[in-house]
């Protein structure tokens, strides 16, 4: 069930009784004022007096820092019952201003960004908040946002903290042993190898946690290399680095899939990953301590039984559980039946006549690859999609954060996340509308055609959809065009009712014939490839994933499955750059016996 999705308003400047803000606002001198007053508050636990820094419809959002969650107060009541239950305890300390900035993203709207470092009893952590001016000439808090950085000595192996020790001719037998866990089991077993799997790996190695990595193909990036081979990357190079090693600068801005499965091989390697490839956990049982004992069984039908704390399910969001709807008929029709990902390029069906039932991403990828090819393509268009194109969307949804001369990836997504999603959303609206003019001519041409689109959830556009579904949308590259030409020919009047002898008939009695019918319908839930992993009782418990809690947050995802020391990694090559770190801090608190588990979590 989608969660209830609060009022936002906006603090823009007429509702905050303000006319302008001067361009010249000393925003370092602001924001050093603001923030050395709250930290006196905050080291007199005066929650009064924080609360006095902050708007009466504010936003503190907390990414593990004080509450080894993700969580997001709005107004002083949550934020007064947040803090009496744990400000004391979290010991918040050393705030240190890092970064200022005044922002207008549109005219109405101003407020100064800062960045800051801070300490809690047993982390780093860094933050921003955001002032809004007063009608009375002064600032205040809107948005405060608190992330844990680092465990208190025991930080990332990386900088001044890599390892100094010259290795003269022992290096490749240490790491065949280390990848082969000749001296004892891992703590951390990961199911899946493609960048939600390496990006958490590569985060507990340099934690020092042992990790072993278990993918079924035979070569890692073999789930983006055996992809159809027309698929790429359609959002931005800036957006999609890996942790600790970018893409380099001649990168292109839109990867295509092969290139990147080779990015993951190679970043396997470099980062020095324990990664067992064809081979497959065909079991994994939850012990009294909720620990797993965990079977791998490789590709010469040897099995190792290994004994871990922690499993940690990087299959992706769809679990690579293709979703194929149920309609009648199957057995009567004669020709091929495939899903998407199962297909490989256009040059299989050349001479042949196709229908791709779908309407976003994949299903625009694979017909605009048929068109290039001559082959004679039908889409079926089963409900309205979001398409805006990359050349205007792009700069808009990506370009203040992820893009070129702007933020470096790391930070760009702490800015980000220091926006509290409802808000976020609600500036998200106005973009997609500007996205949407910007594209008339394009969505105009679509609609006369007969193709359904739509602006996203309530108008909030790409991320949106992203959020709650992981689809819905096209982030259009050229194929819309040529549904707008009739090269892919659109068929969506009416609902699929039977599979034929040589096709499908609907139910307004009209048929079409196709000798290829390609499902481009995306895939089911993760918990089925886990049920024949830990049996349905198990996966029974595990909470609903993916979509926004009340909050605003992400359920599940990275975080407290609602199965003990099982864990979700997953998401688009940002999220997953981002949030890997916050999983592999969760699990070394634990095993440090910082953070003892679920119940230590503020929910």
């Amino acid at each position: 069930m989608a969660a209830s999705e609060p009022p936002v308003v906006l603090p823009t400047l007429d509702r905050l009784g303000v006319t302008s803000v001067p361009a010249d606002v000393d925003a370092q001198k602001v924001a050093k004022l603001w923030l050395d007053s709250f930290a006196q508050q905050v080291a007199s636990n005066n929650i009064d007096g924080i609360l006095s820094h902050i708007a009466s419809d504010g936003w503190w959002r907390d990414m593990l820092a004080l509450t080894w969650e993700f969580r997001t107060f709005h107004g002083h009541a949550k934020i007064r019952k947040f803090l009496e239950d744990r400000l004391a305890s979290a010991k918040l300390s050393a705030f240190k201003l890092t970064s200022t900035k005044l922002e207008t993203p549109y005219p109405d709207l101003a407020w100064i960004l800062a960045g800051f470092d801070f300490e809690t009893e047993i982390g780093l952590g860094s933050g921003y908040f955001r002032l809004i001016p007063t009608a009375d000439g002064q600032w205040t808090g809107f948005t405060f946002y608190t992330n844990l950085e680092e465990i208190k000595g025991h930080e990332e192996k990386t900088g001044p903290r890599r390892n100094f020790k010259p290795n003269h001719g022992r290096w490749l037998d240490e790491r065949e042993r280390e990848r082969q866990f000749v001296d004892g089991d891992p703590t951390v077993l990961v199911i899946g190898a493609g960048q939600s799997g390496l990006d958490v790996a590569a985060r507990l190695k340099l934690l020092d946690v042992p990790t072993l990595v278990v993918e079924k193909n035979n070569r890692i990036g073999d789930q983006w290399r055996y992809r159809y081979q027309a698929l790429c990357l359609h959002d931005p190079v800036w957006y999609d680095h890996m942790p600790y090693i970018p893409f380099p600068s001649s990168w292109p801005v839109y990867t295509p899939a092969h290139k990147l499965a080779g990015w993951l091989e190679n970043f396997a390697e470099a980062m020095e990953l324990n990664v067992w490839t064809s081979s497959t956990v065909t079991k994994a049982e939850q012990d009294a301590n909720n620990e797993w004992n965990v079977t791998v069984e490789k590709a010469d039908g040897t099995t190792r039984v290994f004994h871990v704390k922690h499993l940690i399910s990087a299959i992706g969001l769809g679990g690579n559980n293709p979703n194929i709807p149920e309609i009648p008929g199957r057995e009567e029709y004669q020709g091929q039946v495939l899903h998407s990902i199962y297909h490989n390029t256009a040059k299989d069906h050349i001479g042949k006549k196709v229908v791709i039932v779908g309407a976003c991403t994949s299903a625009h990828d694979i017909a605009a690859d048929y068109v290039n090819h001559g082959v004679d393509v039908t889409m079926y268009q089963r409900e309205s999609t979001y398409v805006m194109t990359t050349k205007e969307g792009g700069p808009r949804i990506f370009g203040k954060l992820w893009w070129e001369g702007a933020y470096p990836p790391d930070t760009a997504d702490r800015v980000d996340a220091s926006m509290p999603i409802w808000v976020n959303e609600q500036i998200g609206k106005r973009t997609t509308q500007e996205i949407a003019e910007a594209d008339k001519e394009l969505l105009d041409g679509l609609k006369r055609v007969g193709f359904r689109t739509n602006l996203g959830h309530e108008g909030g556009g790409f991320f949106a959809l992203t959020r709650r579904r992981g689809g819905g949308y096209y982030l259009d590259v050229g194929a819309s065009q040529m549904i707008i030409d009739g090269k892919i020919k659109l068929k969506n009047d009416s609902v699929i009712k039977q599979y034929t002898r040589t096709g499908f008939e609907f139910e307004d009695g009209s048929t079409i014939d196709a000798d290829v019918i390609l499902f481009a319908t995306g895939f089911a839930s993760p918990v089925i490839s886990l049920a024949r992993i830990f049996g349905k009782e198990l996966a029974s418990r595990v909470k609903p994933v993916w979509n926004l809690n009340d909050e605003g947050e992400l359920r599940t995802a990275w975080r407290d499955s609602g199965v003990p020391n099982f864990w979700f990694m997953m998401g688009n090559l940002a999220w997953c750059r981002f949030h890997s770190k916050h999983l592999a801090l969760q699990i070394k608190a634990q095993e440090l016996g910082l953070f003892p588990g679920n119940e230590a979590r503020y929910v």
